[in-house]
């Protein structure tokens, strides 16, 4: 329940609809459109949890490009993830060529200039420290 409680709060941070813990995805059957989104520790926690976020309520229109904006999100998520954040906001750029209202990517495009002009050093590890409940 409270880490349910905190990805509800994490959906304004994500600019997300609907987001789920790694247990939620891992028990899940059939076929839905979900893309990895974070490892992150959320306030209370010591361990992160991998979250991710459900796209089946978009239509073409809501969410155009959907495989090729989540394709190239993916790329950029594993160079952010190995503190390539130039590499990363490169990737992340192609994906808001193909969907400019993809505010999750623009997210991510500030937090590795912030990660560029900040670096984290050799403690990074690719997990965000969630501060607020």
């Amino acid at each position: 329940m409270n880490l349910a409680s905190r990805l509800e709060s994490a959906c304004k941070t994500y600019s997300a609809r609907i987001l789920i813990s790694e247990s939620t995805y891992s028990n899940l059957r059939g076929t839905y459109r979900i893309r990895g989104i974070d490892q992150v520790v959320v306030k209370g926690k010591s361990k992160p949890v991998t979250i991710y976020e459900v796209l089946d309520y978009h239509t073409p229109d809501s969410f155009p490009d959907m495989m090729d904006v989540i394709g190239y999100f993916n790329e950029g998520i594993e160079h952010y993830r190995g503190g390539q954040f130039a590499k990363a906001i490169d990737r992340f750029q192609k994906a808001l060529a193909r969907h400019a209202r993809d505010d999750l990517t623009a997210t991510y495009i500030e937090r590795c200039r912030h990660l560029i002009d900040n670096p984290p050093g050799d403690i990074w590890d690719g997990v965000w420290y969630m501060t607020e409940k």
